[in-house]
């Protein structure tokens, strides 16, 4: 039944102001709800056309659109609705443990969390959320005070539904468990959707599937149990089997991220018969389709696996790995073409190739990381192969001297719109009368990265600078000189030079540096500290509901995801990264082994790597969205209009900084106390 009445209506933050009872404005669908004057008002029964109605709505959001619509029904029937009024307390640590979950219908409830006399931590929850869920499933007390931003309608149901719902319905569970990351991997889906259609159009995309390497068939029958089934998997190391039909016809498919969710959670019979737990219907496509046509399919519906056919019988099947294979074929022909590179137009040329490649893996669903891995991989290439171009026809002996990456191309993390930081270690005995040929041979090097769509650095970090050509010796020098003043700029100057990393020439003498920043850097504590006081100036773009901070332009509302996203991020691992001599440049590695170094839960680096993959895929996928001929000049390249996004994709945004927030808390809690 639909809207029961409260049982136990949550206290008000004026002990002196009772709850008013619901006048105006009317709930979402006009029933009865529960108020504080009226406990044990009773509503009418709830028609089958009101539970379809909200049960519809519902499944509007995560998890609902993935769950059976019976299961989604269920939760509907469980619920009790409770409209809250602005101000109005919902939850708080005074409650005791969490016994209620809630679903916000319409309005909002902002969350502050308090140490001593002041708010440290406000998150907003809006239609679609749900809190307190860590709270509930542990049965713990919130550590948050919950209260309505404006008239707010909830969903209530009790905890000990909430568990039985969780054993019926897998999505629903692993929702619960996994909120903030399952809602970045289906707005990763929506985004390989979008722009499929668009980036897929190479010609090798246009074979026939029966141009890929054939594979056997791992199948079997619906009488099948799924004992048998697993078994033939795990034998014939696949990762789906085909049941089919007594003419070879497709009529199910069972694939590994089946498993967890119909098998394993439902704790299903192994000696129950395939029919049970398989995909039914299953999508096929034949012999005569396009590599195009199966990524089309896989991106729209979410499939790694699709059985082949050959007039209606199952011949073979394809996969997300055979399609991405032939994708790695491409960077094979980008890095080759990079290779035989042999003047400057060739290499523009290719540059533009790694932008296109670029493009297509972000429709085939390559993650952030590996793609800016990839993106730097192949930069790296073409910077070295005009490193020794330019080097040959100035007389420059590389093995005397060693090309640096600073900042993004430096920690590996390089995205499609990057300019350049680089600078330059050479040997010598006379530095002054040997700098000006090195400085010669890097103006040229970066005047022709310039030309092949990598602008020149408006801080003047590269080598052409005389201030970035230096002996080893002038590098620790420099570096000292930063970690004693601690100047303004001598701070900016650390958080680009220290992430770097050898691209060519003599690797060795870029050792005295690295052991330079491992030693020294963990005895500057003042400096440390300084560093944390300068990342913190750019905090995490929340407002004191916990709402997203944007810059409103008009009907725009915009949020830079480099400044306020990912470089808190990075600063924040950095500074931990010097403190505790860890060598690694890259982000996504050094927020490892932090989390090693300080202890912190396996949840709480998740947290961190998750929110920094995520604002890393959006910013990939702004710059994807723009014309091609703009993603090299960095201007905006990184502004998202938040207006733009679904409630979706700003709920998923706002964990993201959230996650972003608590890294900046922890670094605030560690350096400036």
């Amino acid at each position: 039944m639909i809207m029961r009445g409260a049982t136990q209506p949550p206290t008000n933050e004026n002990p002196g102001r009772g709850r008013r009872a619901l006048k105006k404005p009317q709930s979402p669908h006009n029933h009865a709800v529960t108020t504080a004057q009226n406990p044990t008002r009773t509503p009418p029964a709830a028609s089958t056309s009101l539970l379809a109605n909200v049960s519809s709505q519902l499944r509007q959001f995560a998890p609902f659109a993935r769950m059976q619509p019976q299961a989604v029904q269920a939760f509907v029937a469980a619920a009790s609705e409770v409209y809250f009024a602005p101000g109005e307390r919902i939850l708080s640590p005074a409650d005791g443990p969490a016994r209620q979950l809630y679903f916000v219908r319409q309005g909002a409830v902002v969350s502050h969390q308090r140490s001593g006399g002041d708010a440290v931590n406000a998150f907003q929850f809006d239609g679609g959320d749900m809190f307190p869920i860590d709270a509930v499933l542990v049965e713990r007390t919130v550590s948050a005070t919950y209260s309505a931003l404006v008239d707010t309608f909830c969903l209530r149901i009790d905890a000990n539904e909430v568990v039985a719902l969780a054993a019926q319905s897998p999505e629903f569970a692993d929702f619960l468990n996994r909120r903030a990351l399952q809602l970045m991997d289906w707005s990763r889906h929506a985004m390989q959707v979008a722009h499929a259609s668009q980036t897929l159009a190479e010609q090798s995309l246009e074979s026939p599937l029966s141009s890929l390497p054939r594979k056997p068939t791992v199948s079997c029958t619906p009488q099948t149990s799924v004992r048998e089934a697993l078994e033939r998997m795990h034998v014939r190391r696949v990762g789906s089997i085909v049941v089919l039909g007594p003419d070879d016809q497709a009529l199910g498919i069972l694939t590994q991220v089946d498993i967890l969710a119909r098998i394993t959670l439902p704790q299903y019979d192994l000696s129950g018969p395939i029919a049970n737990v398989m995909t039914s219907p299953v999508h096929t496509l034949s012999e005569q389709h396009s590599i195009q046509d199966a990524a089309l399919l896989m991106a729209r519906h979410g499939l790694r696996h699709v059985p082949l056919t050959a007039e209606g019988r199952v011949v073979g099947i394809v996969s997300e790995r055979d399609l991405f294979a032939v994708q790695r074929r491409s960077l094979n022909q980008v890095g080759g073409r990079i290779r035989m590179a042999n003047d400057t137009a060739a290499l523009r040329h290719a540059a533009h190739d790694i932008r296109q490649l670029a493009r297509q893996l972000i429709a085939q669903g390559v993650g952030a990381q590996a793609l800016t891995e990839l993106i730097s991989h192949l930069n790296d290439l073409l910077t070295q192969r005009m490193v020794r171009q330019v080097a040959e026809r100035h007389g420059c002996d590389m093995r005397r001297a060693c090309w640096l990456a600073f900042g993004s191309e430096g920690r590996s993390e390089q995205t499609i719109a990057t300019d350049q930081d680089n600078g330059l270690v050479f040997e010598s005995d006379e530095p002054e009368s040997d700098r000006p040929r090195w400085l010669a041979f890097a103006a040229e090097v970066n005047q022709t990265l310039d030309d092949c769509g990598y602008p020149l650095c408006r801080g003047q970090v590269m080598a052409s600078n005389p201030a970035c050509c230096l002996t080893s010796t002038e590098w620790c020098d420099r570096f000292e000189s930063w970690m004693a003043h601690g100047a303004a700029d001598d701070l900016m100057n650390a958080s680009i030079y220290f992430d770097f990393r050898a691209l060519a020439g003599q690797e060795s003498l870029m050792q005295p540096l690295r052991e330079w920043v491992q030693r020294r850097a963990p005895q500057g504590p003042r400096f440390l500290r300084q560093m944390a006081e300068n990342a913190l100036r750019n905090p995490a773009p929340l407002n004191w509901r916990g709402a997203l901070d944007t810059v409103h332009d008009h009907a725009h509302e915009w949020l830079d995801l480099k400044l306020h996203g990912t470089m808190p991020i990075v600063d924040a691992a950095r500074i931990y990264a010097l403190a505790h001599g860890i060598a690694q440049t890259n982000t996504h590695l050094r927020l490892e082994a932090i989390a090693h170094a300080l202890g912190v839960s396996t949840r709480e680096r998740d947290g961190w790597i998750h929110a920094f993959e995520h604002l890393q895929w959006m910013r990939l996928q702004v710059q994807v969205a723009r014309p091609t001929n703009e993603t090299t000049t960095p201007g905006h390249a990184n502004r998202v209009d938040v207006a733009t996004l679904s409630d979706m994709e700003r709920r998923i945004l706002k964990e993201a900084v959230h996650a972003v927030r608590r890294l900046q808390q922890r670094l605030q809690l560690d350096y400036l106390r």
